[in-house]
């Protein structure tokens, strides 16, 4: 049996036979198995939020005093400074009024409030928000536990929802994108497909990265993978589609050469 023979039924987008396979198949195929992997992503996200970020976060509102605000574009801090009210392996919050750059966690990013901006510490570097002048934001327990609790759920459900449909675009417009190299190659190649065909197949090529992508955040929240191999892996996510794009239309059958008709031939 020869292996690079054309495979007839769309179900997998994990070898580069089974991305060709999508150029034939349905749209409405094509949509359920991205939907699929769309939907693993989100919950990936989803998990690395609520077990890694989120109780973090509802440690360090425990650790709030009684009474604090932040208005007027400043912080109203009545406690210990610089303290660290919580801390954990992706996130830990801090606060140091004057940003004196004692108090540093091991944490691949720290949030540390100061008294007029609060800056985020990372591999990446250091950036801050200026306090909003307009705002009244609860810097105090009996205010921030309720409101971080009716809040909580609710983001955790934009996660998901973003995550989802997010991914179907950023698909359908790199799909878009992609199709007429993929055309272009198939043409070269001599390969029979036509343009809404390589869209298909280059909206196929794109699920493996993005599975690839799901597992790295799903090995980054477990502690199998650092923030390093958590980009390396973001960066190679992008380039397995790249790959899945040039490789998996050698998949496809070729196509037939046009029959030509003698002119000499008597006709019938």
């Amino acid at each position: 049996m020869n292996a690079l023979r054309e495979p007839t039924f769309a179900w997998e987008p994990l070898t580069p036979r089974g991305v060709a396979a999508f150029a034939r198949a349905s749209f409405e195929r094509l949509f359920i198995v991205q939907s699929i992997f769309a939907l693993i992503a989100a919950a990936a996200v989803v998990w690395l939020l609520a077990d890694g970020i989120f109780p973090v976060i509802n440690d360090a509102i425990e650790q709030l005093p009684d009474a604090g605000s932040i208005h007027g574009g400043r912080l109203d801090w009545r406690d210990d400074s610089p303290v660290m009210l919580a801390e954990g392996k992706i996130l830990a919050i801090s606060v140091d009024v004057e940003h004196g750059g004692t108090l540093r966690s091991p944490a691949d990013f720290q949030l540390e409030f100061g008294r007029d901006d609060l800056r985020l510490y990372s591999l990446f570097g250091e950036a801050y928000v200026p306090y909003p002048d307009d705002y009244l934001i609860a810097a105090n327990r009996g205010d921030a536990r309720p409101a971080w609790g009716a809040w909580a759920p609710d983001l955790l459900g934009l996660a998901a929802i973003g995550t989802f449909f997010g991914l179907l675009l950023v698909w359908a417009v790199l799909a878009t994108v992609y199709c007429l190299p993929v055309w272009l190659l198939c043409f070269f190649a001599n390969r029979d497909l036509n343009l809404f065909a390589s869209w298909r197949l280059a909206a196929a090529a794109l699920m493996p990265g993005a599975l690839l992508l799901s597992l790295a955040l799903a090995l980054y929240e477990c502690g199998g993978f650092d923030l390093v191999q958590l980009c390396f892996a973001f960066g190679m996510h992008l380039v397995i589609g790249w790959i899945y794009l040039f490789v998996s239309p050698l998949f496809l059958n070729r196509a037939l050469p046009v029959e030509k008709k003698n002119p000499f031939q008597p006709k019938t």
